[in-house]
């Protein structure tokens, strides 16, 4: 068995919860009148033929080389699914009622972001944020409380190297993938120190642009288009929908926001991004539609230079030897997530440190090129992320070239996927043994599935 062919029900929870959610809008979730039941678990819990189809578009989408034999397993696991419901049934589990609010919530946010406002998402969906929350309040319980029940009975496995070098050992030769160039990157990054008087400059120009607003010269939309700095709602009229007290906002920004009434306009908000003035749209309790002006205060270059000389000094103290790389990012870094990881830069969407060279900017990699492993950076300028100047030093911590999977060089990858090959064996074990105390039907058309034929004949084993 290769490294990526392992069972997908660890991850099946989370999986099915965004394509539950990805179906919305979308011609292939609809159930047609006449839809067939193809399984049934305990006394009430059904699958139907539309809701395999809508798993199965999704994994089609995502792997041309879907076939039959997939579609089996997406079943097993959609029954597994409601297996695990059965049991939070017995066991009395139960989730509380914010608890599942918050999941409605941060699920309609992704969404949100990703069709770029709330109104385009209902448009696309058909439904108010309001209807979807209650269309997929149920599912998403259901979704929490068989986490909680697989939670419980995956907790204790545990790996052992020698287990990992054994799962290593019987992945033929020929099956081993192969792995582009990594590297493991930190960084220290000051931000350069705004000069008071810049500071003063971007808070008079804003109190100017707020008593204009004031007085009717402009609309608070005419003149976040004018004049705000933040480009991801300058062209929206400073328009941000479903703003809420969590995610990606400063905690004084929500809390100005949140003490406005419908129409009311802020006075001057300073954040680490500036200075801010917000108009309340609409407040529907926890979330709220909101347009702000954003002025930055300028950096000048002198200010840049100062910057600079810090980092040259913690360059000199870094390459003595005298303070170790974490150290130095908690006790100088104004990059206060870095210091959550140490300085380590990491993949956004895994938190895995190790990064795919492919994957990094031009200029980084261009940079790294030249450094050796376990060499800092001299000081630099860098855009971040929010395409704003700051000022850094790169450490590279280690550097794999392209290579054939190997226990020395991959052994994170290769226990992480050992242990969820365990993981996946050990459910599979627990539903094997619980099958005869539950109730379990299945379309005879899909009772041949290799995945679901040893389940068939254990049941009608039980029950001669």
């Amino acid at each position: 068995m290769g490294l990526g062919s392992i069972s997908i029900a660890s991850r099946w929870a989370k999986a099915s919860l965004l394509i539950a959610f990805l179906c919305v809008g979308f011609s292939v979730c609809a159930q047609e009148s006449a839809d067939k039941i193809i399984g049934i678990v305990g006394r009430n819990r059904i699958i139907l033929q539309s809701d395999l189809e809508v798993q199965v578009a999704q994994a089609k989408q995502q792997d041309p080389k879907f076939n039959d034999s997939t579609k089996c397993v997406i079943l097993q696991q959609m029954i597994i699914q409601k297996i695990l419901m059965e049991q939070s049934e017995r066991d009395s589990v139960r989730i509380t009622d914010e608890d599942v609010e918050g999941q409605l919530d941060n699920r309609l946010r992704y969404f949100t972001q990703l069709y770029g406002s709330k109104e385009k998402l209902e448009e696309v969906s058909g439904k108010t944020i309001y209807q979807l929350k209650e269309e997929y309040r149920d599912v998403i319980r259901e979704q929490m409380l068989a986490e909680k029940v697989q939670g419980t009975i995956l907790e204790n496995v545990k790996i052992t190297p020698a287990e990992v070098e054994t799962f290593f050992k019987k992945i033929p030769v020929d099956s081993l993938p192969f792995f582009p160039a990594t590297v493991e990157v930190g960084q220290i990054v000051i931000d350069p120190p705004v000069s008071p008087e810049m500071n003063d400059y971007a808070r008079q120009k804003l109190e100017g642009i707020r008593q204009e607003i004031v007085d009717g010269k402009k609309t608070f939309e005419m003149a976040a288009g004018f004049y705000s700095e933040d480009p991801g709602s300058r062209d929206n009229g400073g328009r941000y929908d479903g703003v809420t007290r969590t995610g990606p906002w400063a905690a004084e920004f929500v809390a100005a926001a949140f003490r406005l009434q419908n129409g009311e306009i802020s006075p001057i908000v300073k954040t680490k991004f500036g200075y801010h003035i917000i108009q309340m749209i609409n407040r529907k309790g926890d979330e709220a539609d909101i347009r702000h002006i954003l002025i930055k205060p300028e950096i000048l270059s002198g200010d840049f230079k100062k910057a600079l000389e810090k980092l040259d000094s913690i360059h000199t103290i870094l390459v003595s030897g005298k303070m170790p790389f974490p150290e130095a990012v908690g006790k100088f870094s104004t990059d206060e997530a870095a210091k959550r990881t140490g300085g380590m830069i990491a993949d956004p969407n895994t938190g895995n440190t190790e990064l795919d060279m492919t994957k990094l900017d031009p200029g980084m990699v261009l940079m790294l090129d030249s450094m050796k492993q376990g060499q800092y950076s001299a000081p630099h300028v860098f855009l971040t992320d929010q395409r704003e100047r700051s000022c850094r030093i790169v450490y590279l911590k280690t550097r794999t070239s392209p290579h054939k999977a190997n226990l020395r060089d991959d052994y994170g990858k290769i226990q992480e996927v050992a242990l969820a090959q365990k993981k996946a064996q050990k459910m599979q074990n627990w539903v094997t043994s619980k099958l005869p105390t539950f109730y379990l039907k299945i379309a005879p058309e899909y009772q041949t599935c290799p995945t679901l034929k040893m389940w068939v004949d254990k049941i009608e084993a039980a029950n001669k």
